[in-house]
Protein backbone atom coordinates (compact mmCIF):
# COMPACT_ATOMS: atom_id res chain seq x y z
CA UNK A 1 0.00 0.00 0.00
CA UNK A 2 1.24 3.59 -0.87
CA UNK A 3 1.68 6.49 1.16
CA UNK A 4 -1.49 8.36 -0.45
CA UNK A 5 -3.72 5.39 0.40
CA UNK A 6 -2.74 5.26 4.05
CA UNK A 7 -4.47 8.65 4.41
CA UNK A 8 -7.35 8.80 1.33
CA UNK A 9 -10.20 7.54 3.20
CA UNK A 10 -13.13 5.73 1.41
CA UNK A 11 -15.95 8.58 0.43
CA UNK A 12 -19.68 8.01 2.02
CA UNK A 13 -22.11 10.35 2.32
CA UNK A 14 -20.66 12.35 5.22
CA UNK A 15 -17.77 13.05 3.35
CA UNK A 16 -20.36 13.68 0.14
CA UNK A 17 -22.47 15.99 2.48
CA UNK A 18 -19.69 18.25 3.63
CA UNK A 19 -18.20 18.92 -0.02
CA UNK A 20 -21.52 20.02 -1.35
CA UNK A 21 -22.13 22.24 2.32
CA UNK A 22 -18.57 23.90 1.55
CA UNK A 23 -19.32 24.66 -2.02
CA UNK A 24 -22.60 25.53 -1.67
CA UNK A 25 -22.27 27.95 1.01
CA UNK A 26 -18.87 30.10 -0.08
CA UNK A 27 -19.15 33.20 -1.12
CA UNK A 28 -15.61 33.78 -2.49
CA UNK A 29 -12.77 30.85 -3.08
CA UNK A 30 -9.00 30.82 -4.60
CA UNK A 31 -8.88 29.95 -8.67
CA UNK A 32 -5.80 28.68 -9.89
CA UNK A 33 -5.28 28.94 -13.54
CA UNK A 34 -2.18 28.98 -16.14
CA UNK A 35 -0.88 32.00 -16.95
CA UNK A 36 -1.86 32.96 -20.63
CA UNK A 37 1.97 34.05 -21.37
CA UNK A 38 4.50 32.07 -19.20
CA UNK A 39 2.23 29.13 -18.19
CA UNK A 40 3.37 29.71 -14.59
CA UNK A 41 0.23 29.02 -11.55
CA UNK A 42 -2.00 31.96 -11.45
CA UNK A 43 -4.24 32.02 -8.23
CA UNK A 44 -6.77 34.74 -7.72
CA UNK A 45 -9.40 35.42 -5.39
CA UNK A 46 -13.31 35.00 -6.94
CA UNK A 47 -17.08 35.96 -6.01
CA UNK A 48 -18.78 32.64 -6.49
CA UNK A 49 -22.53 31.74 -6.68
CA UNK A 50 -23.79 27.82 -7.26
CA UNK A 51 -25.69 26.66 -10.47
CA UNK A 52 -29.04 24.36 -9.26
CA UNK A 53 -26.62 21.38 -9.61
CA UNK A 54 -24.18 22.78 -7.73
CA UNK A 55 -21.51 23.77 -10.71
CA UNK A 56 -19.92 26.99 -9.35
CA UNK A 57 -20.62 30.00 -11.05
CA UNK A 58 -18.06 33.17 -11.17
CA UNK A 59 -18.30 36.75 -13.07
CA UNK A 60 -14.57 37.89 -14.25
CA UNK A 61 -13.71 40.88 -16.47
CA UNK A 62 -11.91 40.54 -19.39
CA UNK A 63 -9.56 42.87 -17.94
CA UNK A 64 -8.12 40.45 -15.31
CA UNK A 65 -5.31 38.32 -15.66
CA UNK A 66 -7.22 35.13 -14.91
CA UNK A 67 -9.69 36.03 -17.80
CA UNK A 68 -7.00 35.82 -20.19
CA UNK A 69 -5.56 32.87 -19.00
CA UNK A 70 -9.01 31.06 -18.92
CA UNK A 71 -9.97 32.22 -22.77
CA UNK A 72 -5.96 30.40 -23.69
CA UNK A 73 -6.40 27.31 -21.69
CA UNK A 74 -9.78 26.79 -19.59
CA UNK A 75 -8.09 24.16 -17.00
CA UNK A 76 -8.16 25.28 -13.51
CA UNK A 77 -8.88 24.47 -10.08
CA UNK A 78 -10.78 26.16 -7.26
CA UNK A 79 -10.55 25.67 -3.52
CA UNK A 80 -13.51 26.61 -1.14
CA UNK A 81 -13.78 26.93 2.34
CA UNK A 82 -12.91 29.61 5.19
CA UNK A 83 -10.28 29.16 8.25
CA UNK A 84 -12.14 30.14 11.56
CA UNK A 85 -10.79 30.47 14.84
CA UNK A 86 -7.56 28.57 15.31
CA UNK A 87 -5.18 26.58 13.30
CA UNK A 88 -6.55 27.57 9.75
CA UNK A 89 -5.50 24.10 8.58
CA UNK A 90 -7.84 22.47 10.64
CA UNK A 91 -10.81 23.83 9.15
CA UNK A 92 -12.55 21.93 6.09
CA UNK A 93 -11.49 22.86 2.83
CA UNK A 94 -12.17 21.89 -1.25
CA UNK A 95 -10.21 21.72 -4.18
CA UNK A 96 -11.79 21.07 -7.01
CA UNK A 97 -10.04 20.48 -10.64
CA UNK A 98 -12.11 21.36 -13.57
CA UNK A 99 -12.36 23.53 -16.69
CA UNK A 100 -14.45 26.66 -17.45
CA UNK A 101 -16.75 27.24 -19.58
CA UNK A 102 -17.89 31.14 -20.78
CA UNK A 103 -21.70 31.38 -20.97
CA UNK A 104 -22.51 33.99 -23.11
CA UNK A 105 -26.06 35.98 -22.82
CA UNK A 106 -27.61 34.00 -25.61
CA UNK A 107 -27.69 31.21 -23.71
CA UNK A 108 -30.64 30.18 -22.37
CA UNK A 109 -28.74 29.82 -18.95
CA UNK A 110 -27.43 33.22 -18.65
CA UNK A 111 -30.21 34.42 -16.90
CA UNK A 112 -30.79 31.91 -14.32
CA UNK A 113 -26.90 32.20 -13.84
CA UNK A 114 -27.48 36.09 -13.95
CA UNK A 115 -30.19 35.44 -11.33
CA UNK A 116 -28.96 33.31 -8.60
CA UNK A 117 -24.94 35.01 -9.26
CA UNK A 118 -26.83 38.64 -7.97
CA UNK A 119 -28.62 36.99 -5.23
CA UNK A 120 -25.53 35.55 -3.37
CA UNK A 121 -23.06 38.76 -4.80
CA UNK A 122 -25.67 41.86 -5.03
CA UNK A 123 -23.21 44.36 -4.93
CA UNK A 124 -22.57 43.07 -8.54
CA UNK A 125 -25.63 44.18 -9.96
CA UNK A 126 -23.59 47.23 -10.33
CA UNK A 127 -21.11 45.67 -13.16
CA UNK A 128 -22.87 42.95 -14.11
CA UNK A 129 -24.43 43.56 -17.61
CA UNK A 130 -21.27 45.94 -18.52
CA UNK A 131 -20.10 44.47 -21.70
CA UNK A 132 -16.24 43.50 -20.98
CA UNK A 133 -17.62 40.92 -17.78
CA UNK A 134 -18.93 37.39 -18.45
CA UNK A 135 -20.21 34.60 -16.81
CA UNK A 136 -18.07 31.19 -16.76
CA UNK A 137 -19.17 28.19 -15.26
CA UNK A 138 -16.79 25.62 -13.36
CA UNK A 139 -16.68 22.76 -14.62
CA UNK A 140 -15.48 20.21 -12.30
CA UNK A 141 -13.99 16.65 -12.89
CA UNK A 142 -13.00 16.00 -9.76
CA UNK A 143 -12.12 17.19 -6.04
CA UNK A 144 -10.17 16.49 -3.34
CA UNK A 145 -11.83 16.67 0.13
CA UNK A 146 -10.04 18.14 3.65
CA UNK A 147 -12.09 17.69 6.40
CA UNK A 148 -9.80 18.23 9.18
CA UNK A 149 -6.75 16.64 10.46
CA UNK A 150 -6.43 12.48 9.20
CA UNK A 151 -10.14 13.44 7.08
CA UNK A 152 -9.00 13.05 3.77
CA UNK A 153 -10.87 11.99 0.85
CA UNK A 154 -11.01 11.69 -3.34
CA UNK A 155 -14.27 12.83 -4.89
CA UNK A 156 -15.89 12.20 -8.37
CA UNK A 157 -17.84 14.82 -9.84
CA UNK A 158 -21.08 13.01 -9.35
CA UNK A 159 -20.26 12.96 -5.43
CA UNK A 160 -21.09 16.64 -5.32
CA UNK A 161 -22.71 18.02 -8.49
CA UNK A 162 -26.41 16.72 -8.80
CA UNK A 163 -27.67 15.16 -12.11
CA UNK A 164 -28.60 17.32 -14.94
CA UNK A 165 -31.96 15.70 -15.41
CA UNK A 166 -33.21 15.90 -11.62
CA UNK A 167 -32.14 19.80 -11.94
CA UNK A 168 -34.23 20.21 -15.19
CA UNK A 169 -37.25 19.22 -13.92
CA UNK A 170 -37.19 22.28 -10.84
CA UNK A 171 -35.17 24.55 -12.91
CA UNK A 172 -38.74 26.17 -14.72
CA UNK A 173 -40.36 26.68 -11.15
CA UNK A 174 -37.06 27.53 -8.80
CA UNK A 175 -37.22 31.21 -9.88
CA UNK A 176 -40.97 30.97 -8.94
CA UNK A 177 -40.69 29.51 -5.83
CA UNK A 178 -38.17 31.78 -4.27
CA UNK A 179 -39.99 34.77 -5.32
CA UNK A 180 -43.07 33.57 -3.28
CA UNK A 181 -41.15 32.40 -0.44
CA UNK A 182 -39.69 35.85 -0.16
CA UNK A 183 -42.77 38.19 -0.97
CA UNK A 184 -45.10 35.93 1.39
CA UNK A 185 -43.05 33.65 3.67
CA UNK A 186 -40.57 35.69 5.39
CA UNK A 187 -41.39 34.28 9.20
CA UNK A 188 -40.80 30.79 7.43
CA UNK A 189 -37.44 31.92 6.66
CA UNK A 190 -36.45 33.95 9.35
CA UNK A 191 -37.04 30.36 10.85
CA UNK A 192 -35.28 27.79 9.00
CA UNK A 193 -32.09 30.36 9.41
CA UNK A 194 -32.39 30.70 13.12
CA UNK A 195 -33.40 27.64 14.21
CA UNK A 196 -32.93 25.14 11.69
CA UNK A 197 -29.35 26.75 10.48
CA UNK A 198 -28.59 28.65 13.77
CA UNK A 199 -27.90 31.34 11.57
CA UNK A 200 -27.05 34.10 13.73
CA UNK A 201 -28.71 37.34 12.13
CA UNK A 202 -32.11 38.10 13.35
CA UNK A 203 -34.81 36.04 12.05
CA UNK A 204 -36.50 38.99 9.83
CA UNK A 205 -33.25 39.70 8.12
CA UNK A 206 -33.19 36.76 6.56
CA UNK A 207 -34.12 36.13 2.33
CA UNK A 208 -33.80 32.98 0.24
CA UNK A 209 -31.50 33.00 -2.36
CA UNK A 210 -31.77 29.91 -4.04
CA UNK A 211 -33.14 26.66 -4.41
CA UNK A 212 -32.39 23.33 -5.15
CA UNK A 213 -33.21 19.69 -5.57
CA UNK A 214 -31.02 18.48 -1.85
CA UNK A 215 -31.76 22.23 -0.48
CA UNK A 216 -31.91 26.18 -0.35
CA UNK A 217 -29.34 28.47 0.21
CA UNK A 218 -30.09 31.35 2.70
CA UNK A 219 -28.51 34.92 2.98
CA UNK A 220 -28.72 37.38 5.51
CA UNK A 221 -25.79 40.62 4.23
CA UNK A 222 -22.85 38.81 4.22
CA UNK A 223 -23.69 35.43 5.87
CA UNK A 224 -24.86 32.62 4.44
CA UNK A 225 -26.72 29.44 5.78
CA UNK A 226 -27.55 25.94 3.64
CA UNK A 227 -30.79 24.59 4.72
CA UNK A 228 -30.54 21.03 3.64
CA UNK A 229 -33.30 18.64 3.09
CA UNK A 230 -33.88 15.39 4.54
CA UNK A 231 -34.28 13.92 1.62
CA UNK A 232 -33.51 15.15 -2.47
CA UNK A 233 -36.51 16.31 -4.15
CA UNK A 234 -38.12 13.37 -6.79
CA UNK A 235 -39.94 15.90 -8.30
CA UNK A 236 -41.02 19.61 -8.11
CA UNK A 237 -44.19 18.54 -6.46
CA UNK A 238 -42.27 17.52 -3.39
CA UNK A 239 -41.04 21.06 -3.16
CA UNK A 240 -43.66 22.62 -1.26
CA UNK A 241 -44.73 20.14 1.18
CA UNK A 242 -41.06 19.59 1.67
CA UNK A 243 -41.25 23.61 2.78
CA UNK A 244 -44.40 23.09 4.37
CA UNK A 245 -42.47 20.22 6.72
CA UNK A 246 -39.60 21.95 7.79
CA UNK A 247 -41.43 25.26 8.60
CA UNK A 248 -43.41 22.35 11.25
CA UNK A 249 -40.32 21.53 12.26
CA UNK A 250 -38.81 24.53 12.93
CA UNK A 251 -42.15 26.24 14.95
CA UNK A 252 -41.89 23.00 17.08
CA UNK A 253 -37.89 23.45 17.84
CA UNK A 254 -38.48 27.46 18.29
CA UNK A 255 -37.13 28.18 21.77
CA UNK A 256 -40.22 29.31 24.52
CA UNK A 257 -40.16 32.96 24.56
Amino acid sequence: MNDKNKVIRPTDDEARSLAKRLIRMARFGALATLEAETGHPLATRTALATDMDGTPIILISELSAHRHALEADPRCSLMVGEPGRGDPLAHPRLTMVGEARRVNPEDPAHSRLKRRYLARQPKAQLYVDFADFAFFRIEPKRASLNGGFGKAFLLERDDFVLPADLVAELEPVEYGAVKHMNEDHREAIGLYATVLCKGKAPADEWWMASLDPEGADLVSGDLVERLVFPERLASPQDLQPMLVRLAKEARTRQPAA
